[in-house]
């Protein structure tokens, strides 16, 4: 066979894969919209068949790039557990009743073999989508029930054996296939797959724009930027490090062209990207997770989770601003740069109504009608999709009866990473070629959500497994009483030590993986042992997992962000820090002050978040303030201002907090009357 013959079949195969790809997106989708409207099996039911249609999807996207790269080994893998995943999933569901209901707690021999190969394939596609630390975290919690006689001290038990965790794991139906994998399926995945639309439709490009818009009248508008589409990106894909990929790819080179230096850009994004995992409605699908395990109302922790997100970003926001005119010198900003053209005031409004009303039926279902997180999502898809093709369908028709041509075309490429060029117009009639254009948007939405939602999905399913592991082998409880052992018995010193070891678990984590273990493996000792509220705790161990994007030797955000601008890891760790102080003391504001993580807000909650804030802006201004004194000067000032924050932010009253606040107020005018003083002519001239 001749090179350009072999090369031609070739590429014939990776976009057959590709194409595979879309297929399966699309009969996943249907699976998971079928049962959000009628519930034709029961939840742990319809989890086998998710779980193995998301995996198979997975599969496929990456057999796409490894047929690509004629890595024909790594195909050979794929394949082998695309086999096994197939014959798990046929087999489990067709013996559904027999093995979750007649043989709990015993299997079939061969039904161990396949148990066996289910786990050697999550394994491979745990370490083929996170790496080598969850892998480790996966494998060692099997070893470690296995073999935890071994082990010293309190954390010693007497060991699991092997049948036993693979009934755990697999053929009981819970550990790989359990709540969270079912919590997946019903709750997360519909949300994820409104993402894929918003991407596809051009959602966040219309959101780059509005920031662009900022640029232009906040003298931090280039850095404000990545911190606006980076914190709402991040919210949604439940990842700092490919948030900050993502969204730094050209928010990073825009700062520096602006006069960034370059850590300062890769700071700014990394911890951008970090603090939008804690944004509502989805907070990197932790949300969802938080509801299941409060056995509460999603609303209820979306409501809880809204002061302390303000109070973040509102510090950031002020904490970028601080740090970026200390460098910046230009902030120049073009749309030319980034897009054809700008949208007219009839495309904004049009667009933020296609956009906006979705939305506002997520929030009403949710908020006002109480409906179940399923049917909620299965509206709000249903109106995304609606509007998504009839919108510039109908602007497409207005424009040809007036002879304007329409400029939403612009918005909608994301599409193309996932629907090839089979989909693209070929210019035969303006509106035909709107509406082909949309429905290769929607397909593309499609396969994007798939493509989102199936790493979440390992990961969630693994992370079932560790938790299931953990609990049967007792390690929360033996944490807790380390806790008390450590602090004897006083709070801020436990939750300090809580904090540090969700910091330690969260290390290469997506957010919500780190959420789950944490929180089982730390906040119920801070509510059986310490009397912390539940949502409290709960927020307590997310907020602090979350600090492990920027928080070093690791800080997976950061090192994305600064391998895009070429800049120094540890300088831009330390640049980041000082952004994201506040992060650092508000996990123990939620422990003193829980009723500004009340799921009812209340007069309460609004001054306690108001003088948290203060001290959030304490911290801000200390750490990144240009102050124009003498280093001998600002160091000290800086160390004091830092520790007076931490002090309003966490101290269990009113009184003591409003005397710091006040200190702060203080600080901050004679800062100014003493800088115009030093900038005076007088002064000028003795120097």
């Amino acid at each position: 066979m001749s090179t350009r013959s072999a090369t031609d079949l070739q590429g014939f195969r990776t976009r057959l894969l590709d194409n595979a790809v879309t297929v399966g997106a699309l009969l996943l989708w249907a699976l998971v919209l079928a049962w959000s409207s009628t519930r034709w099996v029961g939840r742990t039911q319809y989890a086998i068949l998710f779980l193995g249609g998301i995996l198979i999807v997975y599969l496929l996207n990456e057999a796409v790039e490894s047929m690509a790269a004629e890595d024909y080994v790594d195909l050979l893998l794929l394949v082998a557990c695309g086999v096994v995943m197939v014959l798990a999933t046929v087999y489990i569901f067709t013996n559904f009743e027999d093995m979750y209901i007649q043989r709990q707690g015993w299997a079939l021999e061969h039904e161990y073999h396949l148990a066996w190969m289910v786990v050697a394939g999550i394994l491979y596609l745990t370490w083929r989508s996170y790496g080598k630390v969850f892998l480790a975290l996966v494998g060692g919690a099997m070893l470690y029930a296995l073999y935890g006689f071994m082990v010293p001290g309190i954390f010693s038990h007497a060991g699991i054996g092997t049948n036993y965790m693979l009934q755990m794991l697999i053929t009981d139906l819970a550990g790989f296939y359990g709540s969270l994998t079912g919590l997946t399926a019903a709750w997360i995945a519909p949300f994820l797959l409104y993402a894929g639309l918003l991407f596809a439709y051009g959602a966040f490009d219309l959101i780059l724009r509005l920031a662009i818009v900022s640029a232009k009248y906040i003298e931090s508008g280039v850095a404000q930027t990545a911190v606006l589409s980076s914190a709402i990106i991040g919210s949604i894909n439940g990842s700092y490090a490919a948030n900050a990929g993502m969204t730094g790819s050209f928010t990073i080179p825009t700062m520096i062209d602006s006069g960034l230096r370059p850590r300062t850009a890769a700071a700014i994004e990394g911890t951008a990207s970090t603090s939008g995992q804690v944004l509502p409605p989805v907070m990197g699908a932790s949300a969802f997770v938080m509801a299941s395990f409060l056995q509460t109302e999603y609303i209820n922790i979306i409501i809880a989770g809204l002061l302390p997100a303000a109070i973040l970003v509102l510090s950031i926001i002020v904490a970028v601003h601080y740090t970026s005119i200390k460098e910046v010198s230009s902030q120049e900003m073009h749309f030319e740069d980034f897009f054809d053209e700008e949208l007219t005031r009839a495309d904004k409004i049009v667009e933020g109504t296609r956009f906006g009303v979705p939305f506002v039926v997520l929030i009403v279902t949710l908020g006002v009608y109480q409906w179940t997180v399923p049917t909620a999502a299965l509206w709000t898809v249903a109106v995304m999709v609606t509007l998504g093709i009839t919108t510039p369908v109908l602007q497409s028709v207005y424009a040809t009866a007036t002879g304007k041509r329409p400029s939403h075309v612009e918005l909608g490429e994301s599409w193309e990473s996932g629907v090839r060029s089979t989909f693209r117009p070929v210019r035969r009639h303006a509106v035909v070629d709107t509406l082909i254009g949309e429905i290769g948007n929607t397909i593309g939405g499609f396969r994007r959500g798939a493509v989102i939602l199936a790493p979440i999905a390992i990961i969630l399913a693994a992370v079932n497994g560790v938790v299931d592991l953990l609990m049967t082998t007792g390690v929360p409880s033996k944490i807790a009483l380390m806790l008390m052992d450590i602090s004897g018995g006083v709070l801020l010193i436990a939750a300090i030590l809580g904090m540090g070891v969700c910091i330690v678990m969260g290390i290469g984590m997506p957010t919500v993986a780190a959420y789950v273990i944490t929180s089982t493996l730390v906040a119920q000792a801070f509510v059986t042992d310490f009397g912390v509220p539940e949502v409290a705790a709960h927020y307590m161990v997310f907020y602090a997992a979350v600090m492990a994007g920027v928080t070093p030797p690791v800080a997976i955000a950061v090192v994305v962000a600064s391998g895009i601008a070429e800049s120094n890891f540890w300088e831009t760790c330390a640049t980041a820090i000082t952004i994201a102080a506040p992060l650092f003391v508000l996990p123990l504001s939620f422990i003193y002050h829980p009723e500004i993580v009340s799921t009812s807000i209340g007069t309460d909650s609004l001054i306690s978040a108001g003088i948290i804030l203060l001290g959030a802006f304490t911290i801000i201004y200390g750490l990144n303030y240009p102050f124009e004194f003498k280093r001998k000067y600002r160091i000290p000032v800086r160390f004091v201002l830092f520790w007076l924050g931490a002090f309003v932010m966490v101290y269990p009253g009113w009184t003591a907090q409003l005397a710091g606040a006040a200190i702060f107020a203080l600080v901050f005018f004679t800062e100014k009357v003493v800088t115009k003083g030093w900038r005076s002519p007088v002064r000028t001239g003795t120097n």
